[in-house]
């Protein structure tokens, strides 16, 4: 059975908690599909202070991040802790003209995807890993929002 832990701080879950945790549930049971054994999913959504602080005690990056994995457990269940950034979430969103929580379910899949040994640090990888989050997103019913061009301010529109 996949099991899935959800909360927030220091912000609110774009689309709502309860949206993310079935979805969540949804990417839990892929992920299991894929690794060939249970999925557990332990979420955190974070605001930019807590985000950015896990980031530099965990990786060294004094900034916000998207989305931080660990996987915790390798057998017979396969735990993992995912970190992702609520409020990176809004502001990515809001520049490339999607839904904010379109853009935390992104974060949610690349994380998972780390945890089952993508990785992105080189291009062919990179590639492979983009064709993934777009496959695993649509299963979820979501858009593939990732690479999608930031909105261009309107003719004589203020910036």
């Amino acid at each position: 059975m996949n099991a899935v832990e959800l909360c927030a701080r220091g912000t609110t879950v774009p689309g709502g908690a309860r949206r993310l945790r079935r979805d969540l549930g949804r990417l839990a049971a892929l992920a299991t599909a894929r690794a060939g054994r249970p999925v557990r999913l332990s979420v955190a959504v974070l605001g930019d202070a807590e985000i950015r602080r896990l980031n530099r005690a965990s990786l060294g990056h004094d900034e916000p991040a998207d989305a931080l994995a660990w996987a915790l457990k390798s057998r017979p269940v396969l735990e993992a802790e995912l970190a992702l950034g609520g409020d990176v979430a809004r502001r990515e969103a809001a520049r490339r003209g999607h839904l904010a929580y379109h853009e935390l379910l992104l974060y949610a899949v690349h994380g998972v995807l780390h945890v089952l040994g993508h990785d992105d640090h080189r291009a062919p990888a990179r590639r492979r890993m983009r064709r993934a989050e777009r496959a695993w997103l649509g299963a979820l019913g979501a858009p593939a929002v990732f690479g999608r061009r930031p909105r261009r301010p309107r003719r004589g529109a203020r910036r």
